[in-house]
């Protein structure tokens, strides 16, 4: 394992920690020398020692490289999921930037993708992208809550299993309640590429949201050409 701790403080605060993955040694030096001023940063050769760390210390984001030896990145992050981590940012790298390997991590729960060679600016806009996702959650209105830990919605005491895109097209509705949500920015962020316009991916999970949220005071209004508006129930 590698790591280098930076000083905790500046400025009168804590910087967030950050956990990262990565089985090439300069890389590894890349990434501390860009962050460590602005984050805790803890970088690890694979994933055994990541996890074997975890039991120390927990991270407010992880950054996996998907190509590592023995455990891969997509490995790593079932791991994550599994075990309790679920609600900690990931944030895959990889030089494979087709979009089946994007589409694949991003349906396995990661947060987001970047692809290799990247900017240090782009990385860090990303990293506190995700920390402020994070940190701006919103669980429950008006009856309605967000169960992370099962991936459940839970409407009045009763819970409903939904899938972990459901999940979180439903929290990013959440998280701007009241306010008119375009296609393509649900997409981008739910989904985190850029989707075909024509594809029913977007609609066919609203439907199922509408099919669980039915009992609930809450619905979801399409603006017609424009996206979605998660709202409370008008009164009849």
């Amino acid at each position: 394992m590698s790591g280098q701790v930076t000083l905790l403080v500046e400025k009168g605060k804590m910087k967030k920690l950050i956990y990262i993955v990565e089985d090439e040694e300069n890389i590894r030096e890349l990434y501390e020398c860009a962050l460590n001023n602005t984050f805790e940063v803890l970088t690890f050769e694979n994933g055994a020692d990541m996890i074997s760390a975890l039991h120390n210390r927990i991270p407010e984001l992880f950054i996996l490289d998907i190509m590592l030896p023995n455990m891969s990145g997509g490995k790593l992050l079932e791991y994550l999921k599994q075990n309790g981590y679920s609600d900690i940012p990931v944030i895959m790298v990889s030089a494979k930037s087709d979009e089946v390997s994007k589409v694949k991590h991003l349906d396995m729960g990661a947060d987001d993708y970047i692809t290799k060679p990247f900017g240090v600016l782009e990385l860090t806009a990303r990293i506190n992208a995700n920390l402020r996702k994070k940190s701006n959650t919103i669980n429950k209105i008006d009856g309605v809550e967000l169960n992370e830990s099962i991936y459940a919605i839970n409407v009045d005491g009763i819970n409903y299993k939904t899938t972990l895109k459901e999940f979180e097209l439903l929290k990013f509705l959440m998280n701007n309640f009241g306010k008119v949500c375009k296609r393509d920015d649900i997409l981008n962020v739910v989904w985190g590429i850029e989707f075909d316009c024509e594809s029913r991916t977007l609609d066919m999970h609203i439907k199922a949201l509408r099919d669980k949220l039915n009992i609930s005071r809450l619905e979801i209004e399409t603006i017609r050409g424009v996206g979605y508006l998660l709202k409370k129930k008008e009164l009849k």
